[in-house]
């Protein structure tokens, strides 16, 4: 008996080996993740850490790097080259794996990580033409001295870095997905900004919008879909005058009509989350008597974090900013003279063609009364684990055709048989335009800078020690017909065509405006007198609202109070709403629980902080409303899908015509209108949140009913931060929601010597065994900032400084 316990002994043994060190499917094999000499345990790290050099061979003369209690680098160099360098160096060294998952992303390459189940989503990424994009860019960087200097030295420094590194030392995510490390490349940090396009730049409601139009008419189309909001406060001040005479702007073609078919895949609508907030007050509102500058630009949030500090000094400039891990130089943040922040535009940078292919060849396809040839991209995709995949794209002067017929969109996110015409293949050297704002003086050289970028479209916000503020929705836009691009587009027509470009010079801006400040919280950029089409819609107007309204009756400026202008929780949608709706409530057909709900949104104040109920029951409430009044009229089906008018337009609608036909359930047999719309959703709701968090309560708090969620960027749980107890939402100032919210705070008051402040939502490190992975969470939850070091030289004293490193 004894043998045989010690035979299946040692067979379990063998067996346990042996399953620990194979890999299963496209998981890694354990054994090398849980030994002591190589697997996670080596990503532990010491909290002290002495001076130390290093000798890499990349710069041509020592770089001295401060570090301070934050893990910050202040990086000291010679000349352009090391800093660069040094940069690559330092940000792989902390976030190495963040920098090639996202580009691998962009460039199509998940499944050589993961295995097939990304299979879809790269195919996407390759027909979107990200890798056509990053290309283009690429030879554009090349071509200018300064952006490739940067991109390359950057590039060595990455390289420095990977190459030192031994299977012990890799980043526990390489070890956890069961890969190494590749050699970076300058075509990886063109990926990265068409990474970023696709994140800002790809909003298009083109699909939604032609199958509204063959649902309801072009005259109701109109009405519910109007081109400029009921409420609105744009960027440019109203009144404005343009300084310039337009270039010859396309008229609407006669004989151009939308693309009406019935479609049955549809781009999945921005996420109105995802946006920013900046602005800046003159001097003659400040305290100090020179300007202030802030910016929260609002991301998806994610570990680790999206953005990395950095001050880097070299003998043509002295910047410290947020730099993004795969790109060159700063790009939010201040020098001695100037400080700059952005926000997204939501330019109309995406349209659909249908196209029509001369046979079943498809190398021709009719446009301008002539057949025109096919060209062909061949994608080969590795995938781990299984044979490569290759993958022939289409494509027209419009761009490629994503998806064919017999073929399945990923996850309906395109027409079949529709070409993309994209911002994103585009060439471009934003770089340029970072690379010059690190180093400008004053607003002449703002505006040069801003001269070279092209995607995705921002609101670039700006101040300098001259006491000069100014704003300018900027980037390449495409010269339109009004409304060009709001519905599908017809292919073979070249009056549908994009017709060139705005002129950058004639982008809106503005500079020193007399209400005393500039700001942009992702609204409309211009009022209608701007003679250019940029979009028919941008986001809601609530968060520039309620920023102007503060800004306007702000004096004596402080940091301090732009920063709690940053948190402030007032819900104006709430605001503008519940005056009009609660009064149309019939309270009489309320149940217990209803009336308890009823009164709590009588008696709340409009704020959307952690400990109040009322944001709970207005959010789940407004939901329902907006899926009651328009779901009978858009409903989505297998054949096709449709999108819902907005809030403000339905709220224009409320308060103007309470009978109106939109309020009635076509599905029911009464005729409702806007109070029994209002009182069944409200029913409805209460019912709902009773059954989550059970009888209205403490449970029902906004903080943990909306339990903020900043996730891995892998998606591993673990390696998350859940339950983030903060408050803002959807449309407010401080606009952090389930998932995402501002992923970079930062308050820059200009003067003899800049003071600024910032944090994000996670740390320096990408290492979840570090304690700078998460040591400014608890900071940025709370709606403080770090007081950024800005030193003027290596040998400066301060108590924050923590080590030196020597790179040779």
């Amino acid at each position: 008996m004894r043998y045989t316990k010690a035979i299946v002994s040692i067979l379990l043994t063998v067996l346990l080996v042996y399953a620990l060190n194979r890999p299963w499917g496209t998981i890694p094999a354990f054994a090398p993740l849980l030994s002591p000499f190589v697997g996670f345990w080596q990503n532990a790290e010491t909290d002290t850490a002495g001076d130390e050099e290093f000798t890499l061979g990349g710069t041509t003369e020592p770089v001295t790097v401060i570090f301070d209690d934050l893990a910050i680098p202040h990086v000291f160099a010679q000349n352009d080259h090391d800093a660069y360098f040094a940069q690559g160096y330092l940000t792989a060294r902390d976030r190495l794996w963040q920098m090639e998952f996202q580009t691998h992303a962009a460039a199509g390459r998940v499944s050589e990580i993961v295995g097939d189940r990304a299979l879809e989503l790269d195919r996407y990424n390759r027909r979107l033409g990200m890798g056509f994009g990053a290309e283009k860019s690429v030879k554009a960087m090349m071509t200018d001295a300064r952006s490739r200097e940067s991109v390359e030295a950057y590039t060595a420094g990455v390289n420095a870095y990977i190459k030192q590194l031994k299977p012990s030392d890799y980043p526990l995510e390489y070890k956890l997905l069961g890969y190494a490390p590749e050699p970076w490349e300058p075509l990886k940090c063109a990926y990265f900004l068409k990474y970023m396009s696709g994140v800002l730049a790809l909003g298009a409601d083109d699909l939604n919008m032609s199958n509204v139009l063959a649902k309801i008419g072009p005259k109701a189309t109109k009405e519910l879909f109007p081109d400029y909001p009921f409420h609105e406060d744009p960027i440019i001040p109203v009144g404005t005058k343009w300084d310039f005479k337009p270039v010859a702007i396309p008229k609407v073609p006669t004989e151009s009509r939308p693309v009406i078919d019935p479609i049955t895949m549809n781009w999945p609508e921005h996420d109105p989350a995802i946006g920013s907030n900046n602005w800046a007050v003159s001097a003659q509102k400040s305290a100090s008597g020179y300007p202030i500058l802030a910016n929260d630009p609002h991301l998806t949030l994610s570990l680790p974090s999206i953005w990395y500090q950095m001050q880097i000094v070299t003998p043509t400039m002295n910047v410290y900013g947020a730099t993004m891990p795969g790109a060159p130089g700063v790009i939010i943040g201040f020098n001695k003279r100037v400080a700059w922040g952005v926000t997204n535009v939501g330019a109309d940078v995406l349209d659909f063609y249908r196209i029509r292919f001369k046979d079943n060849t498809h190398r021709e396809y009719w446009h301008d009364n002539q057949w025109k040839p096919v060209t062909r991209r061949i994608e080969t995709i590795k995938v781990k684990g299984l044979p490569n995949v290759v993958d022939t794209v289409l494509y027209t002067h419009h761009g490629p055709v994503m998806y064919m017929a017999g073929q399945q969109p990923f996850a309906k996110n395109v027409p079949i048989g529709y070409a993309a015409r994209w911002i994103g293949h585009e060439e471009s050297n934003d770089f340029l335009t970072y690379y010059l704002l690190d180093r400008a003086n004053n607003h002449a050289d703002y505006r040069k800078a801003l001269s070279y970028y092209g995607a995705p479209a921002q609101n670039f916000v700006f101040a300098d020690t001259q006491k000069d503020i100014a704003i300018s929705p900027n980037g390449k836009f495409p010269l339109k017909w009004k409304d060009q691009g709001k519905f599908l587009l017809d292919g073979t027509n070249p009056a549908d065509d994009w017709h060139g470009w705005i002129p950058a010079e004639q982008n809106p801006h503005v500079k020193n405006p007399p209400r005393g400040f500039v700001s942009s919280a992702n609204q409309s950029s211009t009022d209608p007198t701007y003679p250019y089409y940029i979009n028919w819609q941008f986001a809601p107007a609530e968060r520039g609202t309620r920023i102007n309204e503060r800004l306007t009756t702000m004096r004596n400026a402080t940091p301090d109070s732009l920063r709690m202008l940053q948190n402030d929780n007032l819900n104006v949608r709430a605001r503008w709403s519940l005056p009009v709706f609660l009064p149309t409530v019939q309270t009489q057909k309320l149940t217990g629980e209803q009336k308890k709900a009823f009164d709590i949104l009588k008696t709340w104040r409009y704020n959307n902080d952690i400990a109040e109920i009322g944001p709970t029951i207005y959010t789940e409430w407004m939901r329902q409303y907006m899926n009651g009044v328009w779901q009978d009229d858009f409903p989505n089906t297998d054949s096709t899908t449709l999108r819902f008018p907005s809030f403000d337009r339905t709220l224009e609608l409320a308060e103007k015509d309470p009978a109106a036909q939109w309020f009635d359930n076509v599905k029911t047999p009464p005729r409702e209108n806007l109070s029994d719309i209002l009182t069944q959703t409200l029913q409805s709701a209460v019912d709902s949140l009773i059954r989550l968090h059970g009888p209205v309560g403490n449970a029902w708090q906004w903080g943990p009913h909306k339990a903020t969620k900043i996730a891995h960027l892998a998606r591993l749980d673990a390696l998350s931060a859940v339950n983030v107890q903060i408050g803002g939402g959807n449309g407010i100032v401080n606009a952090t929601t389930e998932r995402t919210g501002p992923s970079w705070r930062m308050v820059v008051a200009l003067g003899s010597q800049p003071k600024a402040y910032g944090v994000y939502p996670g740390g320096q490190s990408g290492n979840p065994g570090s304690r700078n992975y998460l040591n400014m969470l608890e900071t940025w939850r709370t709606g403080k900032l770090n007081e950024l070091l800005f030193l003027q030289s290596p040998q400066d004293k301060n108590a924050r400084i923590r080590q030196k490193v020597i790179i040779k």
